[in-house]
């Protein structure tokens, strides 16, 4: 059945932890636990709410994009976030002023956004938009209105890829989590990772990790050493195969000696005297 992501459930913790600023009661100022989804209820059928024993026929949230294809597994690749007002900084932050902060980090094309497809939201509470890194729809329906939703690519899910700095940056930006770390240095981070594990076009030419066997070719560093590594280790098979073969052929040698050795060659090669004594003996065995 579909289940929740263990990325997908930290991202719903951090919001919950930051955002339901009471947590032992219920009030609509808070983010409540209700208010934070990720797996569709019983009837949901169809996009990234869902996972492989949910989707349907021509499921957009597979189809669209060979990332989806690719990332397809019983995980939900979504989560919705319901209101929240909380004052931070010496102003108040909303549903839809966080909606339009992550939507205008998107547009930005910021390192920690480029697992999500998609955002749903409301700028106002009344009209609904649509964010979509594939530029295919602009709106969504009215339930919008009240809970923002942000599609994951299915792959990313699929690799287990962190996908809270991006939560951690808008936290840390309205002042309710301290900001450890520079966003230059997160996205240097960011772009080593992605570097280390996903390739990318500064990342030179891409290798096959693994030979003719399951893994695809990649320029990522991962593949890279990978690649090495397999090649290294047929180096050395073939170095040991060298190592224990005979390159002496003695027949061949001992033939080659002989063809050579023609009798004018035996006698230009014997001192006076000794032909002599050698002449000398077969006489006299030749006598008996």
């Amino acid at each position: 059945m579909t289940r929740a992501p263990a990325n997908l459930l930290a991202v719903r913790s951090l919001l919950l932890t930051h955002l339901n600023v009471d947590p032992d009661t219920t009030r609509s100022d808070d983010l409540e636990p209700a208010e934070v989804g990720i797996v569709g209820d019983a009837a949901h059928r169809g996009g990234y709410h869902c996972g492989s024993d949910r989707v349907v026929t021509n499921d957009y949230s597979v189809v669209e994009s060979p990332r989806d294809r690719a990332g397809l597994t019983l995980d939900a690749a979504a989560l919705d976030v319901g209101g929240f007002e909380v004052r931070s900084g010496g102003r108040t932050h909303t549903l839809p002023s966080f909606s339009l902060w992550c939507v205008g980090q998107c547009a930005a094309n910021a390192t920690d956004t480029r697992d999500l497809r998609e955002i749903i939201y409301s700028p106002d509470g009344s009209t609904v938009k649509r964010w979509d890194r594939l530029g295919r729809r602009s709106s969504g329906d009215d339930s919008h209105r009240w809970h923002t939703h942000f599609s994951f690519f299915r792959d990313a899910i699929k690799a287990g890829r962190d996908q809270r700095p991006l939560f951690r940056r808008y936290l840390s930006s309205i002042g309710l989590l301290e900001d450890d770390m520079s966003e230059q240095a997160e996205t240097q981070i960011n772009s080593i990772f992605a570097g280390f594990f996903r390739g990318g076009t500064s990342m030179g030419r891409s290798v096959d990790p693994d030979g003719s066997g399951s893994a695809v070719a990649s320029n990522s560093l991962v593949a890279k050493l990978d690649y090495t590594m397999l090649r290294l280790d047929a180096l050395g098979a073939q170095l040991t195969a060298l190592a224990n073969r005979d390159f002496t052929d003695e027949a061949a040698i001992v033939a080659g000696v002989l063809a050579s050795l023609t009798p004018e060659k035996i006698a230009a090669a014997l001192p006076p005297s000794l032909a002599k004594q050698v002449a000398d003996e077969i006489a006299r065995r030749m006598a008996q």
